[in-house]
């Protein structure tokens, strides 16, 4: 049993890092030859050269990453946990028990924390199996990374309320948090941070993977969308919004929502927006570009989720590079769940493609995302105090985007998860 638990920090316990390269602070200078002290779950010393460690104490240990890239460990501000788009979906909901999806969504959470990604934004799940999760991260039960868990908020027969079943398992599913009017939207909000929500998630525009004809455009109206955000903030809340047409993020943005998840069809006004409020774009250019994929080439969609999944997958990477261009803060994620699990490095080489630099796609990862969240004085770099979410990879990915697929190292909250 012993060889299934990971190699941990005993307490009081000092691990000392010899790291070939390292990147503190991303957006700063590379480091040549740096040795991190790690005691506990805390950075707490940094020094140039390679340090004896038992110069840090007799019991000290070494972790010799003398060949290796180091730095924070990566943020997604916008993954699905508890599933993965494919062509068993439907049949899954009638044959998987609530208690299986929880255990699969174990299962993802690992391979999450073994890709690099020490903390994610979880924006869409089966509320309470959510949390669990979260818990259970957080006391040590199960290995994962840390859970930022959101409660969703939509309206009657928008993206986000459930589709494409008999009406009778509607009635079923249909959660307590679909509302209607400015006023349900508001007990909705108090409704969902009542039973745990870290963050509210709401769907300004209708989705691709909605399987109603009812398209991408705006359907949450601006009085619901901006009782919502008032609601959530006055409970110190963030929020979160879907949102595919301008019109439906313009709104959204009016209203002083946090973070726009998509933007496919973000314009001029929007951009201005964006920067006048200081709101986050979580692009998640991977789940485009696998949406439209599998549109391509599997027959499990129907028709109107097709039609979206090519017209708005092949449209979010112009946009995108015109929201980066023009100055718009950007906060990395992937939408996982819509893409495999454990491949959200992906989204790094998408955004690389599409014209953003590699420095500014670590810090959308680390100190934006960080930001994102309020954990900017705990995460997001390698400072002295900061938890010591650490990963490694072979080489440098501000030379080769693609290194963010192939992490060898993988230390969260001061615990090695993975090692060469």
């Amino acid at each position: 049993m012993l060889s299934l638990l990971p190699l941990c920090a005993t307490a009081a316990d000092i691990q000392v890092i010899h790291a070939g390269e390292l990147l503190t602070v991303p957006g700063k200078t590379v480091l040549k030859k740096q040795t991190l002290v790690v005691t506990d779950n805390k950075i707490t010393d940094l020094q140039d050269g390679f340090v004896s460690a038992k110069t840090f104490g007799k019991e000290a240990k070494l972790i010799d990453l003398k060949n290796s890239f180091v730095m924070p460990g990566l943020m997604d501000m916008h993954v699905h946990l508890q599933g993965e788009l494919g062509p068993t979906n439907a049949s899954d909901t009638l044959k998987m028990s609530a208690q299986d999806v929880g255990m699969q969504s174990v299962h993802f959470a690992n391979k999450t924390l073994m890709a690099g990604f020490t903390t994610v934004r979880d924006l869409g799940a089966n509320p309470q199996y959510l949390y669990a999760l979260r818990n259970a991260v957080a006391k040590g039960w199960v290995v994962g990374p840390r859970i930022i868990g959101s409660g969703g908020v939509s309206v009657t027969g928008g993206h986000g309320d459930v589709d494409g079943m008999r009406h009778d398992l509607m009635e079923k599913y249909t959660s307590k948090t679909i509302c209607d009017g400015p006023y349900d939207c508001r007990r909705a909000t108090r409704e969902a941070i009542k039973y745990g929500a870290d963050v509210i998630k709401i769907t300004s525009t209708g989705g691709v993977l909605s399987d109603t004809n009812t398209g991408t455009g705006q359907q949450m109206a601006d009085d619901e969308i901006k009782e919502i955000v008032d609601t959530a903030h006055a409970l110190g809340r963030k929020v979160a919004s879907h949102a595919h047409a301008a019109a439906g993020i313009n709104a959204a943005l009016r209203a002083g929502v946090d973070s726009i998840e998509h933007g496919s069809y973000a314009d001029e006004d929007s951009i201005t927006l964006f920067k006048y409020s200081g709101a986050y774009l979580v692009p998640t250019l991977l789940a485009g570009d696998t949406v439209v994929n599998m549109a391509k080439t599997s027959d499990f969609m129907s028709e109107a989720i097709k039609a979206k999944a090519i017209r708005v997958g092949g449209d979010m990477l112009k946009n995108f590079t015109r929201a980066y261009e023009s100055g718009v803060k950007i906060a990395y994620g992937t939408d996982s769940g819509v893409s495999k699990h454990g491949i959200n490095g992906q989204e790094a080489v998408l955004m690389f493609n599409a014209g953003m630099k590699p420095m500014d796609i670590l810090k959308s990862a680390t100190v934006n995302a960080a930001d994102l969240i309020d954990k900017s004085d705990s995460l997001g770099t390698l400072e002295v105090g900061k938890i010591a979410d650490i990963i490694a990879m072979d080489e440098n990915p501000l030379q080769d985007i693609s290194q963010l697929l192939d992490v060898e190292f993988v230390m969260k909250d001061g615990v090695v998860h993975k090692s060469q």
